[in-house]
């Protein structure tokens, strides 16, 4: 099968490694990338988008890869004259990333909507893929914790460092969300829908929250499959097997793959070499077995690589 349109599910650090991978292997233009917005949030008037911004960062090739977010050899003089001023300092935004944040606070303040802003910022880059934002409205992911009550998704993430024990999660402003032209164009056609190894809840669910995404996908007759975040029963990177155990899940791929498996909406998944044994099981989706370790940039393209032929020999 021609593989001519992939579309891919994607959000933090994990789904960006295998979003550069794809992009590596596809020619341009056959890659769009759906990406949460749910831990967006606005800081000191500024509108931040960690998600979307670690998508472009990496595709353009300015990404800090020591941290898998943020821009390379960035500087923090103004967090720092901020922290002068008596200002928190938990949330590091780096001066050339702050360009990106004034950017987009200003057109989204003059009515652009954030699906062409992304588009843009992301052009002039030189991405030469699609990045599309789960969705245009603000959606906020609020974080239920037994410590300390409802958290807002950055406190809970990066200023308590997701140490809170989660009850549950809750997705404020998704009733007035609504998947985009672009995003419901791009699955239409996709000769493929890839979600990628991102922790299922944190990232994943709240593109899937968006009214209309879970359906669109759902109802097209192509491969869609999911690629583990957890290997061996421990999160790659991340709180992912923390947050199972939490929300009453045992830490493993298979219970990704159910997770992901119920309601139909996926009917592929790929496992780590690790549980090798895992995939043998029946479960009613097509499965394989890759390494989904991504250490290297090599390593991104070789599961990419896989992952695709794979999908081009499907059936």
């Amino acid at each position: 099968m021609a593989l001519k349109n992939i579309v891919a599910l994607v959000g933090g650090v994990g789904g960006a490694k295998l979003a550069y991978g794809l992009a590596q292997v596809l020619p341009p233009g056959q890659l769009t990338l759906i990406v949460n917005t749910g831990d967006d949030f606005s800081w000191h008037g500024l509108r931040i988008c960690p998600d979307v911004d670690t998508i472009m960062y990496t595709l353009s090739g300015v990404v800090n890869k020591a941290n898998g977010w943020g821009v390379a050899n960035d500087t923090h003089h103004m967090l720092g004259m901020m922290q002068q001023y008596g200002a928190e300092g938990w949330f590091g935004v780096g001066d050339k990333d702050l360009a990106t944040d004034l950017l987009r606070t200003e057109a989204l303040r003059n009515g652009e909507p954030l699906t062409s802003i992304m588009s843009r910022l992301s052009k002039a880059l030189g991405v030469l893929q699609y990045i599309l934002p789960m969705c245009d409205a603000p959606v906020a992911t609020m974080v239920d914790t037994v410590e300390h009550g409802e958290m807002a998704f950055q406190e809970y993430f990066v200023r308590e460092r997701w140490q809170p024990t989660m009850r549950g999660l809750r997705l404020d402003g998704i009733e007035k969300a609504q998947i985009s032209d672009a995003a419901n164009e791009a699955i239409a056609a996709a000769d493929a829908i890839i979600i990628g190894p991102s922790n299922p809840w944190l990232s994943i669910w709240p593109i899937l929250s968006v009214p209309g995404m879970r359906e669109a996908i759902i109802k097209r007759d192509v491969p869609r499959i999911a690629v583990t975040p957890i290997v061996g029963g421990q999160a790659v990177k991340g709180p992912t097997a923390k947050l199972m155990l939490e929300l009453g899940y045992t830490p493993s791929a298979e219970a990704v793959a159910q997770y992901y498996s119920d309601g139909s909406l996926i009917n592929g998944f790929v496992f780590d070499e690790v549980d090798r044994n895992l995939a043998s099981v029946n479960k009613g989706l097509q499965t394989n077995v890759f390494n989904t370790v991504m250490q290297t940039d090599t390593d991104k393209v070789t599961l990419a690589q896989q992952v695709l032929h794979w999908l081009e020999n499907w059936g």
